[in-house]
């Protein structure tokens, strides 16, 4: 089977990075409380968009890398020499 390891290990590297970016930011979620004042709120909002937007993109990055890594399976390294042509004769 061919397999592009360099192409992998980016692979695998990524989902790593995407799961650890993913696990942080569930970790640090905002939280509210009562008797917030009108400021407090929209930071609060503002602070929980931005966290959602955060987890969106470390699964991107997860799905980018799980991409990557089922590419590398089928990818096939290029020959130093170029690529054979062959030809064939025609049928007389």
């Amino acid at each position: 089977m061919l397999i592009d390891k360099r192409m992998m290990a980016a692979g695998i590297i990524m989902i790593i990075v995407g799961f650890v970016v993913s696990w942080h930011i569930t970790e640090f979620t905002p939280v509210g409380k009562t008797g917030m004042t009108e400021d407090e709120k929209l930071n609060l909002l503002i602070a929980e968009r931005e966290n959602s937007d955060y987890r969106m993109l470390s699964g991107i990055l997860i799905g980018l890398g799980f991409l990557l890594l089922l590419i590398s399976f089928g990818a096939r390294r290029k020959r130093k020499g170029g690529v054979k042509k062959i030809e064939k004769k025609p049928l007389e």
